[in-house]
């Protein structure tokens, strides 16, 4: 077979179009991990390890669901492509349950209450399943091109970083401004709708998008993860990325408490996270150039260690200025772009070569490992700084206000900084195994089985 796939630049619309979908996948990655735990323990009265529990329960099961999202859309026979059918039908979906995770009665009962958030979150995790897997495996397909997938991640990243901080910032606003429970569900239906838009847009903006058509890859799901465990490149690139998602998880957990406990300022929330997302905004950019001029690996490998820096430096939070700490979750923003940039872009090429070299698709299956590790992380790091809240002896409520001791205090401080700054250190270590680039990329996409446009 011979590649009749356009390696040109896609484009503009194209570039958006498919960036718009991050809309989506910032709020419901955003705002469940800045705003659930919180609502547990401090609106539900939930104890804190079980409320890590209720958090992470769902995300599991999105750990097992993923790959066979994956595996379902790389099926998927439609004029539209394998992809974009299920951006519109999952994401709406999604957009639907979000709203209910936040809209809980009162039952007069915390576990009933408990229950009804666990059950619209797994509902909410299951369609996010089959949007987000078939949305990140569209890159290795609609483009043969090694710089142009990190150019269509640039587009990708910056929205995603606006929709951070558009979601980050106005949830806490939107909840504080309307208070108590009825703020969680007015912010729930906002979230929803915000959701939706990043579907629609997505969903009609890759239209035009060149499809990739290559044969699913044969054998069962089983056989199929083995194959995709067995490529060393992405077996590394995909444990640096869950222990950063982990870090990130642990700071987005740890927002609402920094900012109320802490640093005593609800409104601070808003300003921590303009400072997180802020500067990604900027900088997207100018990652991507430097990722190629030096190459995506030694890119990332930078990038990781700003982030790491920025983290180290808001230990201090308990005895700087507020203006410290949110200088130094600035620098995590600026680390965080390309932490976000790099491994997107680097993905893509894995199972491009995969699909190269054999003339199967296992895009989705990638994806669906990839997206199920993302998950876990992501999903972990409240968990982690729940657990360490718990160590600290934090003390939950029902939308009381608490003085919390000093040992809660510190493991909040530490929960956001030190903690994250360790993981992403330690991340590095898989990284520097990373081999694959460009000539690499290059030379397996010019074997004879290839990408061929649909």
């Amino acid at each position: 077979m011979t590649s009749t796939l356009d390696t040109s630049r896609l484009s503009r619309g194209v570039r958006i179009g498919y960036g718009s979908g991050s809309v989506a996948t910032g709020a419901f990655g955003t705002v469940p991990g800045l705003m659930l735990l919180p609502y547990l323990t401090d609106e539900l009265g939930i104890a804190a390890l079980w409320a890590g529990v209720i958090v992470f329960l769902p995300k599991a099961w999105d750990v097992v669901l993923n790959p066979v999202a994956g595996r379902v859309s790389d099926r998927t026979i439609d004029p539209a492509g394998p992809r974009r059918p299920w951006l519109i039908r999952a994401g709406l979906m999604l957009a639907g349950a979000f709203a209910l995770i936040f809209a809980a009665p009162d039952l007069g009962s915390s576990l009933l209450e408990a229950g009804w958030v666990l059950v619209f979150f797994v509902l909410a995790a299951s369609a996010y399943a089959f949007f987000q897997v078939p949305y990140v495996a569209m890159p290795a397909e609609i483009t043969a091109s090694y710089d142009e997938r990190t150019r269509l991640m640039t587009w990708r990243v910056a929205i995603l970083a606006f929709t951070i901080m558009l979601a980050g910032a106005t949830a806490p606003v939107i909840r504080d401004a309307v208070g108590g429970r009825d703020g969680y569900r007015v912010m729930g239906v906002v979230m929803s709708v915000l959701i939706a838009v990043g579907v629609v847009s997505a969903w009609w903006g890759t239209r035009r998008a060149p499809v990739g058509a290559v044969a699913a890859g044969a054998g069962s799901l089983r056989e199929q993860l083995r194959i995709v465990g067995q490529a060393r490149d992405f077996r590394v690139l995909l444990t640096t990325f869950v222990l950063q998602a982990l870090a990130t998880g642990c700071m987005l957990a740890g927002v609402d408490y920094l900012a109320g406990d802490v640093l005593e300022s609800s409104g601070a929330a808003t300003v921590l996270f303009v400072c997180f997302v802020g500067p990604a905004l900027l900088l997207t950019p100018v990652w991507t150039a430097v990722g190629t001029r030096i190459g995506k690996r030694r890119g990332y490998v930078i990038a990781s260690l700003v982030l790491a820096a920025g983290a180290v430096i808001a230990v201090t939070a308990r005895i700087a200025p507020p203006a410290v700490v949110f200088a130094a979750t600035a620098l995590v923003g600026v680390g965080y772009a390309g932490c976000q940039v790099f491994p997107m872009a680097m993905l893509p090429d894995a199972a491009a070569v995969d699909s190269a070299r054999t003339g199967e698709n296992r895009a989705g299956v990638y994806t669906g490992v990839w997206t199920a590790g993302e998950t876990l992380g992501l999903a972990l790091g409240p968990v982690v700084f729940a657990v360490v809240l718990a160590l600290g002896g934090y003390l939950s409520s029902e939308g009381r206000e608490i003085t919390q001791p000093g040992s809660a205090l510190t493991a909040i401080t530490l929960g956001f900084s030190v903690l994250p700054a360790a993981l992403t250190l330690l991340s590095l270590w898989w990284l520097r195994q990373y081999t694959l680039d460009a000539a690499e990329v290059a030379a397996a996409e010019g074997a004879p089985h290839d990408l061929r446009h649909g």
